[in-house]
């Protein structure tokens, strides 16, 4: 690889994707008022609902509200064939979280997979419409009410409840059902094709920012904590050839983010929440990612290796390919720097997630680059 491929190619990418996040934050602060998107929840009132949904709605009224990477309300709806209660993400309030945003390109992402790929899955909350503006980043998505009590209870669960082995076989039968859907389907070419969109993680030009955050970030963890850090210092010193390592091919469409904050179950069925990592790239990222967050370390480590099988068994009973059991394995071995990436950059640089969900991601992590020999695995792969 020369050195134009290997950095100035992935740093003017970087410059571009981070000026068009500044143009775009900059042409909402000046003109955004008048552009058609709705900026805030505020601005939801019955004739905006009724243009995002396209069916009269009579009125509005918000139930409840917050923000994190977005901004998030619940509405309960008036008016002929509307649902009576709707969650509406939309554009977060800061210019900082926005510009974040920007650099994953989330608001664009989560719109294009429902528009797109949403009508051929399910475990996936119901879309009764969107709206992205290119010019402003603003968006707004309308989605079914997952907390509604007229509907089904679903089930949340989280990094600090974590889910039992019964249901970790549940999530990734969803996840072999999406991984199936789109095999074989992403162009060889990113930008070429109805799936040119969907890109993988280590491509993306933002993943020059990883390995600084990640030095960055270990060293604010180990002021404040005494978890093995150390076990991750080789991952930190060579991040991008370790994520090209783990992101070749074959590809099919992941969800991205598929921690246990992003789960639900209703009905005796998993679903996935929080489109908006939508990537590229080899199922063993994604189970790796999924499984070590979301189980205890004693409960992934006894059932890992059946929890694949059920996953390839679920693959290919649907039509997606037959996946060599001792190859998926050693892929999931190495993919679980995936999760380590994720929990150390989330605890280290604060403000995603609360301290001891954050905190115990980094724990689990740490457990599975051990028990799964990860880095050794690596250096020999590298």
């Amino acid at each position: 690889m020369s050195i134009i491929d290997d950095r100035v190619a992935p740093a003017l990418g970087l410059a571009a994707h981070l000026g068009r996040g500044m143009r775009r934050i900059g042409t909402d602060a000046a003109i955004g008022r008048l552009r058609r998107t709705p900026r805030t929840v505020a601005d939801l009132d019955a004739a905006a609902l009724a243009r995002l949904i396209g069916r009269p709605v009579a009125s509005v009224e918000v139930i409840d509200g917050d923000a994190g990477t977005s901004s998030r309300a619940r509405l309960t709806l008036t008016g002929d064939d509307v649902p009576a209660s709707v969650f509406v993400k939309m554009a977060a309030e800061t210019v900082a979280t926005r510009l974040m945003g920007e650099l994953g390109n989330l608001a664009d992402t989560e719109t294009r997979f429902y528009r797109q790929l949403a009508p051929e899955l399910t475990g996936v909350p119901t879309s009764y419409g969107s709206a992205f503006d290119p010019w402003t980043g603003r968006f707004v998505l309308v989605l079914e009410d997952l907390a509604d009590p007229c509907a089904p209870p679903c089930e949340f669960p989280d990094t600090l409840h974590p889910i039992d082995p019964d249901r970790a076989a549940l999530v990734v039968e969803l996840l072999a059902q999406l991984h199936r859907t789109f095999w074989g389907r992403l162009p060889q070419a990113a930008d070429t094709g109805p799936l040119g969109w969907v890109y993988s993680a280590s491509a993306d030009s933002a993943s020059l920012l990883t390995a600084p955050l990640l030095r960055t970030s270990a060293q604010r963890m180990a002021q404040r904590t005494e978890l093995p850090l150390e076990r991750g210092r080789f991952i930190n010193e060579n991040y991008r050839a370790l994520a090209a390592l783990v992101d070749r091919g074959p590809h099919t469409v992941m969800h991205g983010d598929a921690h246990p904050g992003n789960v639900y179950f209703r009905a005796g069925r998993a679903g996935l929440l929080d489109w908006q990592a939508v990537r590229r790239g080899h199922p063993s990222r994604e189970l790796a990612y999924t499984l070590v967050t979301s189980m205890t370390a004693a409960d992934r480590q006894a059932t890992q290796r059946e929890l694949l099988d059920v996953y390839r068994g679920a693959l290919s009973a649907g039509g997606g390919p037959e996946l060599d059991r001792d190859d998926l394995w050693d892929r999931y071995r190495q993919a679980a720097l995936y999760p380590y990436v994720a929990a150390l950059i989330t605890a280290g640089m604060g403000g995603m997630q609360a301290e001891d969900i954050a905190l115990k991601g980094v724990d689990r992590s740490l457990a599975a680059l051990a028990d799964l020999e990860t880095v050794a695995l690596l250096r020999k792969s590298l």
